[in-house]
């Protein structure tokens, strides 16, 4: 007796789609707030209270999020009211302070930079020319080298 099999091409299966795994995050990322970013901030290094970090954080103008108005987060944990996760306190400030901050530090390397090159090239001498070339290349592929051709 003949199986009557028929051709799998002609077969059609549901497609299941597979769960995709995605390990957790170990500082969860908070509910945004609009014109507000946030940041983690250490409280504790091995166990160890470090205040001047966080007064330096305060100084520069991080403010702690507090726990009621982030009820997402009132499971994680909280230190006087605040939202802390192993020795990290999450910390908000006004987005336009932030990128302030970040062109103040973008500006300080910049100046660096130019101090190292301008020093660089002050040992220049016209019979053997320095060059202070700023590109960078990465290559991959047959080069020959190590591919056992000859």
């Amino acid at each position: 007796m003949a199986d009557p099999r028929i051709p799998r091409d002609l077969v059609a299966r549901d497609k299941t789609v597979r769960a995709v795994y995605v390990p957790p995050s170990a500082l969860p990322d908070p509910t945004p707030e609009p014109g507000m970013s946030f940041r983690w901030i250490a409280t504790h290094v091995l166990n160890q209270a470090i205040p001047a970090n966080v007064s330096k954080q305060m100084r520069e103008g991080w403010e702690p999020v507090k726990a009621v108005d982030h009820p997402e987060m009132l499971y994680l944990g909280s230190t006087a009211g605040n939202v802390e996760i192993g020795g990290l306190m999450l910390c908000k400030m006004p987005t336009d302070r932030v990128e302030a901050r970040g062109d103040y530090y973008n500006r300080q390397a910049a100046t660096q930079m130019e101090s190292v090159e301008n020093n660089f090239m002050r040992n220049n001498d016209p019979r053997m020319p320095l060059f202070a070339d700023k590109k960078s290349s990465s290559t991959r592929g047959n080069s020959g080298f190590g591919t056992g051709s000859k």
